[in-house]
C-alpha cells in the first residue's frame, strides 16, 4: 500500500545547505530549489527552503552511523564542521566533542540552518 518513504527538513538558505552537505560532508546533492541529498541506504533526504519562516528542528534530524566517532569528528572538524559542546547536561560531551556517558558514542553538529545532525557509533558501519 505505502511505497518507499524518505525524510525531509527545511533550511533557510538552499545554497548554504548545498555547500555544507556537498562540500563539507562530501554527500551527493542534487536539485536546484529543492535539494535531494543522497545518503547510503535505500533512500535520500529532501531539503526544502522555508526562508525566514524556517525554524531549526529541536531534535536530531539526521544520524550518520560510523565505525569511528572520534576519528570522524576530527576529520569533519578539519573540513570546517563545528561540533556541539554540551557541558553540564545529561549528554555532556568531552574535549573531543563526543558523548561517552552510556550507549553508543555520539557527537552532534548543526547545518547552516541550525538543524541538528550526528555521527553515531555503529560497529557494522
Amino acid at each position: 500500500m505505502l511505497g518507499k518513504a524518505f525524510s525531509g527538513f527545511s533550511v533557510d538558505d538552499v545554497e548554504a545547505a548545498r555547500h555544507f552537505y556537498g562540500d563539507l560532508l562530501g554527500l551527493t546533492v542534487e536539485g536546484e530549489d529543492l535539494l535531494w541529498i543522497r545518503v547510503p541506504g535505500d533512500s535520500g533526504v529532501l531539503v526544502y527552503p522555508k526562508g525566514d519562516a524556517h525554524e531549526p528542528a529541536s531534535f536530531t534530524v539526521l544520524n550518520f552511523p560510523v565505525d569511528d566517532v572520534p576519528g570522524t569528528v576530527a576529520a569533519l572538524r578539519e573540513r570546517g564542521v563545528a561540533f556541539e559542546k554540551y557541558a553540564g547536561t545529561p549528554v555532556e560531551t568531552d574535549d573531543d566533542f563526543v558523548f561517552r556517558g552510556g550507549g553508543p558514542l555520539i557527537a552532534w553538529f548543526t547545518d547552516p540552518a541550525g538543524n541538528v545532525l550526528s555521527v553515531i557509533q555503529d560497529d557494522d558501519a
